[in-house]
């Protein structure tokens, strides 16, 4: 017999674990996600979330409350008669009370190998970091911050190629595997969970405008990280020292290169920059206000050559 569930979601990230629970006969009796903002042109129009466009289409009622902290919303959610709470990237905190609902509780899709990077931005941080591995786990909720016993886990290799967006991209299908594995262990009253250990616990803070910026005087693989971690937002940025500008550029992908000098200076002609210890080169790159594009097409409308900088 299918469970009965709430799913709780906001980003792409969520989507593909919304659309594998419904495909593998669960009921998702109601779908609650974040408010519309402005998008659009000029931001005069309210964007759904990628989840609620989502649930739209499969016919699933949507709630977006501002918070959950409310008798009327718990009352709200109680009313649902759920087994169990899909919770993925929703981006509000949920009461004890929320998380007591459900007959089987709350059960969080988390985007690190925790107790490793348990927070805002395990994805970011883990390339920064310069992480061999990442991964997806499933867990049972408590009001600790990603602190709940883990159910399930699936692990992926990061490799200096892989930018944010790639490791995204990767995790998000992986990760909906494993929750509907997850669901199907708890249909089946089977459903194992132990305690995070106490080791190695680390936090994801959100990322803050100040990190964005490039520092060249850090050793090339950091720098490389550095960027592919901001990959494809913020995205890390540099400012080119032009006579009379400094126009900023956001680099989104490179690799590691052959070469010394001064930290930010251009080593020849296809964007091998210096960092403190060895160079990368820069695969692709965005002007302020232009589409991304990769280093030849940048080149032709911007020629860098020696002694050009980047700071």
């Amino acid at each position: 017999m299918a469970l009965r569930l709430i799913f709780m979601g906001t980003p792409d990230f969520a989507v593909p674990t919304l659309l594998d629970l419904v495909a593998h006969g669960h009921e998702v009796v109601a779908v609650y996600t974040r408010a519309p903002k402005p998008g659009g042109r000029r931001g005069l129009q309210l964007q759904p979330t990628p989840v609620e466009q989502e649930a739209r289409r499969l016919g699933i009622p949507v709630l977006t409350p501002k918070t959950l902290k409310t008798p009327e919303a718990l009352e709200e959610f109680r009313a649902h008669e759920a087994d169990a709470a899909v919770v993925v990237a929703y981006g509000m905190i949920l009461p004890q009370a929320i998380l007591d609902a459900p007959r089987f509780g709350c059960f969080n899709l988390h985007a690190s190998l925790l107790p490793r990077w348990r927070g805002a931005a395990p994805i970011n941080r883990a390339i920064m970091a310069g992480d061999a591995e990442s991964g997806v786990m499933v867990m049972k909720m408590d009001v600790g911050l990603d602190t709940g016993d883990v159910a399930m886990a699936e692990r992926l290799a990061i490799t200096d190629q892989m930018t944010a967006s790639d490791l995204h991209d990767a995790l998000a299908p992986l990760g909906a595997d494993l929750m509907v594995r997850a669901m199907g262990a708890l249909q089946r009253g089977g459903l194992q969970l132990a305690k995070q250990s106490e080791n190695g616990v680390s936090y994801a803070a959100k990322i803050g405008k100040a990190e964005a910026r490039i520092d060249w005087s850090r050793p090339a693989h950091t720098v490389l990280r550095h960027i592919h971690g901001l990959s494809s937002s913020p995205g890390a940025w540099a400012e080119l020292e032009i006579e009379g500008a400094a126009p900023r550029i956001k680099m989104l992908r490179c690799e590691l290169a052959q070469g010394s000098a001064a930290p930010g200076t251009v080593l020849d002609d296809n964007l091998a920059i210096a960092c403190g210890d060895g160079a990368i080169r820069l695969l692709e790159l965005q002007r302020e206000g232009k589409a991304r594009m990769k280093a030849a097409d940048f080149l032709r409308g911007t020629p860098l050559k020696p002694p050009a900088r980047l700071a």
